[in-house]
C-alpha cells in the first residue's frame, strides 16, 4: 500500500478482545493437544530407567494433554456464548451460509485461492463466506473431538464431566473405535492448521488489508468507497 493510498482506507474495529483471546488461547491449546495427542496415539521408547518412578515423561504427556483439553473445551464454549453477544462479525449469523450470494461467493473466491484464476479482490471486512463455512465445520469437529476425548477421559475418572459423554461410547464401537475416531479428528485439525496459517497470509499479502495484525491488534482496514 503506497503513500498515495492510505487515504483512501479507513481503520475498523473487526475482532473484539475475546475473540483474539479465544483465537490465541486455541492455537496453543491445538498446538499442544496435537503434540500430545501424536505421541500417546503413537509413543515410542526414546528413554530408559531402571524403575518405572524415575521416568515420568509419558505420564508428563498425558497430563500436558488434559490439561489442555479443559482448557481447549471452556474456551470452546466462550466462543458459543460470545457468538450471541458479541459484534456483527463474530455472531454465529456469520458461519451460516445458506444463500446462493454466498455460495457463489465461496466459488469466487477458490478460483482467487487454489486456481489464482481471478486476480479481481474480493472485499469482506469480516469473515468471508468461505471462511464461515470452514469455520462452522471446525466448531463441529471442536465438539467432536471434545466429546469422544472426554468420554475416554472417563475411564481415568469419576468426574461428572467426562462421564456425560460415555454415551458416545457404544455409538463407535467401544474404547477402541472413540480412541480411532478422536484420533483421526487430530489429522483433521493438522490439515486445517496448515491451509489457515498458508491462507491468513497469502490474503494479507494480496489484499494488504492487515488481515494477521488484526487478530492481534483488532483493526483491518477497508476502502472507504467500498464502505460508503
Amino acid at each position: 500500500m503506497d503513500h498515495e493510498q492510505v487515504g483512501r482506507y479507513r481503520r475498523i474495529y473487526v475482532w473484539e478482545w475475546p475473540v483474539r483471546m479465544y483465537h490465541w488461547i486455541n492455537a496453543i491449546a491445538v498446538i499442544l493437544l496435537i503434540g500430545t495427542g501424536y505421541m500417546i496415539g503413537n509413543p515410542q521408547n526414546t528413554f530408559y530407567a531402571a524403575e518405572a518412578y524415575q521416568m515420568y515423561f509419558f505420564g508428563t504427556i498425558r497430563f500436558v494433554h488434559f490439561v489442555c483439553a479443559f482448557i481447549f473445551f471452556f474456551n470452546f464454549l466462550v466462543r458459543i456464548y460470545w457468538g450471541f453477544v458479541g459484534n456483527r462479525f463474530s455472531r454465529w449469523t456469520n458461519f451460516i451460509t445458506f444463500r446462493k450470494a454466498q455460495w457463489k461467493e465461496m466459488w469466487d473466491i477458490l478460483r482467487v485461492d487454489i486456481a489464482q484464476a481471478d486476480p479481481r479482490m474480493h472485499h469482506k471486512i469480516g469473515h468471508n463466506s468461505l471462511a464461515a463455512l470452514v469455520y462452522f465445520l471446525s466448531f463441529l469437529m471442536f465438539a467432536f473431538q471434545s466429546i469422544t476425548g472426554f468420554a475416554m477421559y472417563a475411564a481415568n475418572t469419576t468426574a461428572m464431566l467426562p462421564r456425560m459423554f460415555t454415551f458416545i461410547k457404544p455409538i463407535m464401537g467401544g474404547d477402541f473405535g472413540v480412541r480411532q475416531w478422536h484420533h483421526a479428528g487430530m489429522w483433521f485439525f493438522i490439515l486445517f492448521t496448515i491451509v489457515h496459517v498458508y491462507l491468513v497470509f497469502y490474503h494479507d499479502y494480496v489484499e494488504g488489508r492487515g488481515t494477521t495484525s488484526s487478530m492481534i491488534g483488532g483493526w483491518k482496514f477497508e476502502r472507504k468507497d467500498i464502505l460508503e
